[in-house]
């Protein structure tokens, strides 16, 4: 067996672990890179080999650093099928329609205020990309075995997404376990992350290996934010991912709501048309969720969706106070990016960002200060409150990691560590190997290794 690290190696982003054995290849995650532009910068490198030889893909999620590549796979010349549970092909298909949509509007403000360096600006990849890699979308059964080819993959629930699932590949006499992103133990939305109980060669996720989560409860800390944002007569807006953060966000919501933390007649806005829709879809899925049928069906209870974008801007122009959550959650593109240009500049406004921000996006820049933001080309002042509250994180934490990895019955021969930066995949390491005693390594990107 052959492992080459082809993306999220040496960066939070750009999953993808290509996995060859016995003549079959297989593609674990096929993620964009996002953050800063050296990064953006590999999601246009060729590949190491011809998108036509990979047989397979298996996705853990949904989200785009796992997902986002599968367009231009496909535009490559991919041909095999993407298998992930029913949940994921429900929301990867919202998620790659939209980003491929994105795709397409960034090329085209750029080739209209000269915004590249290229002429003309080109998309990484177009909506019919995006729809030609949704067709190839193969669910699998969370919990049971499936034959793909010669090898015998199992999925497994870790929370963390609507329908997010750990990947095990069995060989012969060797077991692959790729744990995917990992949730929280007490996500708002969530269950719990399921153990493994054996891995001969395992990589593990390390977003969150170098910190623990705030112990402050982020719902009565976003209750604080409101309440002294709309005594000073300002909005909240929450730059939210669509999907899971958004409906979290809308469930707490409701909750200060009822418990009559912030007036109840606030304003609440969902300003993403993206966010909507997995709405439907975390209802449609509700038996996934740690949530009573009732609070899964009333997620959008006084929430009013915003449709149009001239609705849309409607809303960024309005001088009432009122909570505004739009996507998207590092402040890289779509609707949010409209209300920030409108509200930064306002010390009235308050702007919370919900959970983890990737070095060099600007929801990053303005939680470390930056005190004005590029946007459309311009530089935007930011004096509005900006605050960040990573109890909304999705993430397991590093002692939540820990725990996990602890399930495994025996140690594995070799463990991997990958999905972190720097310093949080080499704290992860570390701690693997002072308290598990376990062989472990962080790879290097494009790295290539035989178990």
């Amino acid at each position: 067996m052959k492992i080459h690290f082809l993306g999220a190696a040496d960066t939070v982003t750009g999953s993808r672990h290509l996995v060859e054995l016995d003549g079959q290849t297989i593609l674990l995650d096929c993620g964009l890179f996002q953050g800063f532009k050296t990064l953006r910068e590999r999601n246009w490198a060729p590949l190491p080999l011809p998108a036509r030889e990979i047989d397979a893909v298996i996705l853990s999620h949904a989200h785009l650093d796992h997902s986002g590549y599968l367009p231009a796979l496909v535009k490559q010349g991919f041909k095999g099928p993407i298998h992930c549970t029913q949940a994921t092909r429900d929301l990867a298909e919202v998620l790659l329609l939209d980003s491929a949509h994105l795709q397409e509007e960034d090329a085209r403000r750029a080739n209209r205020f000269g915004f590249s360096r290229h002429a003309p600006a080109l998309p990484l990849y177009t909506v019919n990309d995006a729809k030609r890699a949704i067709a190839k979308l193969a669910p699998l059964p969370a919990g049971k075995t499936a034959r793909i080819g010669k090898v015998l993959a199992e999925l497994t629930p870790v929370g963390h997404l609507l329908g997010a699932c750990a990947v095990t590949l069995r060989h012969r006499e060797t077991t692959l376990v790729y744990s995917g992103d990992l949730g929280r133990d007490s996500d708002l939305l969530m269950p719990a992350p399921q153990h493994i109980a054996h891995a001969d060669v395992l990589l593990v996720e390390s977003t969150y290996g170098d910190r623990l989560h705030p112990p402050e409860d982020p719902q009565q800390a976003l209750g604080a934010i409101i309440r002294a944002t709309l005594r000073r007569g300002g909005s909240v807006l929450l730059p939210s991912f669509a999907v899971g953060r958004a409906q979290a966000l809308m469930l707490v919501l409701q909750r200060l709501k009822a418990a009559g933390e912030i007036p109840e007649d606030t304003p609440v806005f969902l300003d993403s048309p993206m966010a909507t829709a997995a709405t439907t879809l975390y209802q449609k899925h509700r038996r996934l969720l740690r949530l009573a049928a009732r609070e899964a069906n009333t997620l959008c209870d006084g929430v009013t969706v915003v449709a149009t974008p001239q609705q849309s801007e409607k809303v960024s122009r309005t001088r009432y106070p009122s909570v505004i959550i739009s996507a998207s959650g590092m402040a890289t593109g779509g609707r949010v990016l409209h209300h920030l240009k409108a509200m930064a500049p306002n010390p009235k406004h308050s702007i919370v960002f919900p959970g983890f921000q990737v070095g060099g996006t600007r929801g990053a820049k303005m939680v470390e200060g930056a005190s004005e933001i590029k946007i459309f080309g311009e530089y935007v002042a930011v004096k509005a409150q900006v605050s960040h509250l990573e109890g909304f994180s999705g993430h397991a934490d590093a002692n939540e990691l820990m725990r996990w990895l602890g399930g495994f019955e025996h140690a594995p021969a070799q463990t991997w560590v990958v999905h972190g930066e720097p310093a949080a995949a080499d704290a992860l390491r570390s701690r693997i190997g002072d308290e598990l005693g376990w062989r472990v390594a962080v790879p290097e990107h494009l790295s290539q290794v035989s178990v």
